[in-house]
């Protein structure tokens, strides 16, 4: 290789990894493991990967390689794919940050909604009993009745989030805030 061919390739090689650096270090938020997260970062650049191209890539043991690989899975940033004529798996990472980014909060959300509005309503019918019971007194009734109320208005929120969720998923948030290039 000559060595204009050399440099270009070390220039390449570093501006990769700027951006792996900078996934890795924002995957946090998806509650990825710093391996998880370099991982995914490194398959971004890769069309597909066999674990042991991935362990060998990041000189990470395999039970950690097969470990962050399913984590990954389970948010749809990794997805196993088929390789005619091969035995072994291999893998693709998501590249397309929307579908991630959806697929990822939408989970996260639709989860937080599901087990809070179940508990309000369980909380609810506790807080009207304690109202409706005879020996409760004034002042227990009038708390009970304030966190009823209290627990009330909070449903306003999830039912926003759930309605957010579906717009994600619909595709109707683009009409709202359109995928555009600022350059």
């Amino acid at each position: 290789m000559n060595e204009n061919n050399t440099r270009s390739r070390l220039k390449l090689e570093e501006a990769k990894n700027k951006v792996i650096g900078a996934i890795s270090e924002t995957m946090d938020l998806y509650g990825v493991t710093p391996a998880a997260a370099n991982l995914y970062a490194t398959m971004y650049f890769k069309d597909q990967m066999t674990l042991d191209e991935m362990r060998e890539e990041l000189g990470m043991s395999k039970p950690s390689m097969s470990t962050s690989v399913r984590k990954l899975q389970e948010i749809d940033m990794v997805k196993k794919t088929f390789t005619r004529g091969s035995r072994k798996h291999t893998y693709a990472a998501e590249k397309n940050f929307f579908r991630s980014f959806m697929a990822f909060y939408c989970q996260m959300w639709e989860r937080e909604v599901k087990m809070n509005l179940e508990a309000i309503e369980e909380a609810q019918e506790d807080f009207i009993n304690v109202i409706k019971d005879s020996t409760s007194t004034p002042d227990i009734v009038a708390e009970a009745k304030k966190y009823y109320d209290q627990l009330q208005e909070s449903k306003t929120y999830y039912y926003w989030l759930d309605d957010l969720v579906d717009s994600i998923r619909s595709g109707k948030i683009f009409e709202f805030l359109p995928k555009e290039s600022k350059e």
